[in-house]
């Protein structure tokens, strides 16, 4: 799987302190001979590099290696021998590490003694790959203007990426032996590693993000299966090696959306970086927009019942009053104003703000402000206040998981118990705390299920919400008939994860059990529903934070009866959010056997994930279904 954004990005060489601090903190071990050992002259990058991933020469002391600089930052430079072998497996580049600005420019071609040693990004512990350095003792000037090697291109008509990340070899691959970079391409970015590299005609995949943009080289030729608007999809147990993510360390670098173009060729020399090899460009490049609009769904006949959601993704009084807007414009326009959207990512009245605040009022009422101003329908609130701090997030926002609701079109939410304040998620005097109190299913007449709590918490004492959003059951009728729809945002992934370019193959993910056990007790609720009511309509919907084919999904699915929409979807639309440039489905609808039978239609609405400027990086989502009939 793709390596989380959520971690956060710290970026090669962008200080000198941050670089250094870790460098001093997180040396690789090396043997106390090694360490005395007298230079090595007579040695070429490729001798340091070696075709592994942790040089030969890990703690030995060179000397006089020689090489043409390529590239320079504050605490370093590239250099590359213009003399290459023929091994494509050994790199021909190296980062001469020189801890303040080097006085050698690109194109000096000099001699560097120092001591090889592997740098790893994030210290000893982290699973990302180490960068193979020279740390400097002295560099020596030998000329001045030398032509830069000629860099390796990428794609059709040069080296071509193998399309696995890695082949059939698992384990820590720093421990694996030789590079295999014609099947592997952790192996194949490596044997690049520290050298000049051009990518031609590049089409980015993702939306630039922290200075960073994922793109393919070549327009995409030979790249996997595509989206229908110019992304990549995620494949199972694989990260799309054939992208390749521009970083903006040497070179500003324009912002892009999906499909944007940067023509001709752009060089730059390759990188890693906290989980990802990074190609940093030496040059701006130009960049050629492609147009790609916001998609809009038709809105919903007067038969149909339409349920979407939105993710607004740490939305708080404090937000740009633009946000508002573009999140509301996603409701009304995007989703064509739902009966009912399933939220989540709503702050409470002071956002980050650590003083034990949890309402939430505030933000609700500027949100159905915004969507009155920009023409949507009236919109009331239902919701439970989480306990303060309890359901992670950002430390002091008190994310949390709501509905909105409009009542002209025939829905009605079931209060139960009537609420003090609905808007501020206020339980009247004297009952049970309903952030902590489990909602249950009740047996209603004619067939179907009720709530004991409305709106109520999922089981919010059991240990798989521990420090997460605590999924939200609500009652609805629609102009009648009973609906129990559950709102989700499951544990997402994090920097616990390991990144898929990263030293341990296949990448343990540690947060996945924490969204397995989620499902199990999501499923349990819907059983207890069903249970309940033979005829009970079930509607599920948020994020899962896992894509249709994965074990969580499955599980939700299994025994319940439930279909999860974005499967029913063609390949290249089934996607709700971008992740360093892979197209994925974390956002799910699901709809009971009694509900899928009816007339119903589906729709991602891509109008957030790929898109440099925008409100939230998750697509809407939205169903309609017919329940004009008996």
């Amino acid at each position: 799987m793709a390596f989380a954004a959520a971690a956060g990005r710290l970026r090669t060489a962008r200080t000198l302190a941050s670089v250094l601090a870790a460098a001093l903190a997180a040396p690789l071990a090396v043997p106390p001979a090694a360490l005395a050992a007298a230079p090595r002259t007579g040695r070429h990058i490729r001798d340091i590099q070696g075709a592994a991933h942790l040089s030969p020469l890990n703690g030995a002391a060179v000397a006089n290696v020689p090489g043409v600089v390529t590239a320079v930052t504050g605490n370093g430079f590239w250099m590359q021998d213009p003399r290459p072998d023929r091994n494509d497996a050994t790199s021909e580049g190296v980062f001469v590490f020189t801890r303040t600005r080097p006085s050698a420019v690109a194109g000096d071609a000099v001699r560097v003694s120092g001591k090889v040693s592997e740098f790893r990004p994030g210290g000893a512990s982290s699973a990302g790959l180490a960068r193979t350095e020279i740390d400097a003792a002295s560099t020596a000037v030998a000329g001045h203007g030398a032509a830069l090697p000629a860099p390796v291109v990428l794609g059709p008509g040069g080296r071509r990426p193998p399309t696995a990340v890695v082949s059939a070899r698992g384990g820590n691959v720093e421990k694996g032996g030789a590079l295999d970079p014609k099947r592997s391409g952790l192996d194949f970015y490596e044997s690049l590693e520290g050298m000049r590299v051009r990518i031609g005609d590049a089409v980015a995949v993702g939306p630039s993000s922290d200075g960073q943009v994922p793109v393919l080289p070549a327009n995409g030729a030979g790249a996997g299966t595509r989206t229908g608007r110019g992304g990549i999809l995620l494949r199972d147990g694989d990260a799309n090696p054939e992208r390749i993510v521009l970083d903006d360390a040497l070179a500003p670098l324009p912002g892009m959306n999906v499909g944007d173009r940067l023509p001709g060729a752009n060089d730059g020399v390759l990188d890693y970086s906290y989980g990802d090899f990074t190609l940093l460009l030496t040059a701006t490049p130009r960049r050629v927009g492609g147009g790609l609009p916001q998609e809009v769904a038709r809105p919903q006949k007067p038969g149909e019942l339409a349920v979407g959601t939105a993710g607004l993704a740490g939305l708080n009084p404090d937000s740009p009053p633009q946000r508002f807007r573009d999140l509301a414009g996603d409701i009304v326009q995007g989703l064509g104003s739902p009966d009912l959207v399933a939220v989540s990512g709503l702050q409470d009245n002071n956002g980050p703000r650590d003083d034990g605040t949890v309402a939430a009022d505030q933000t609700v009422a500027q949100l159905i402000t915004a969507i009155s101003e920009v023409g949507g329908p009236a919109y009331d609130w239902r919701s439970v206040n989480p306990r303060d701090g309890a359901d992670g997030g950002g430390k002091g926002g008190n994310s949390r998981i709501g509905f909105l609701f409009r009542t002209d079109r025939g829905l009605a939410f079931v209060d139960r118990p009537e609420a003090a304040d609905p808007m501020a998620g206020d339980p009247p005097a004297g009952q049970p705390d309903p952030s902590v109190t489990a909602v249950k299913a009740v047996r209603r007449s004619g067939g179907s299920a009720g709530l004991s709590l409305s709106p109520g918490r999922i089981a919010p004492r059991d240990p798989a919400w521990s420090g997460a959003r605590k999924p939200l059951a609500g009652e609805v009728t629609w102009r009648g008939r009973r609906i129990i729809v559950v709102a989700d945002d499951w544990y997402p992934r994090s920097g616990d994860d390991q990144p898929a370019f990263g030293r341990f193959q296949p990448p343990a993910t540690p947060t996945a059990w924490r969204r397995d056990a989620q499902a199990r007790v999501v499923a349990g609720f819907v059983r207890s529903v069903q249970a309940a009511g033979r005829k009970a309509d079930v509607i599920v919907t948020g994020g899962l934070g896992d894509g249709g084919t994965s074990v969580p999904v499955r599980t939700l699915t299994a025994g319940t009866g439930l279909a999860d929409l974005p499967a029913g979807l063609p390949a290249k639309d089934r996607y709700t959010t971008v992740t360093g440039g892979n197209s994925e489905d974390l956002d799910h609808i699901l709809l009971s056997r009694s509900l899928r039978k009816r007339k119903h239609e589906f729709d991602i609405v891509h109008r957030g994930s790929e898109f440099a400027a925008r409100a939230g990086d998750h697509d809407p989502t939205v169903v309609r279904i017919d329940l004009s009939g008996k």
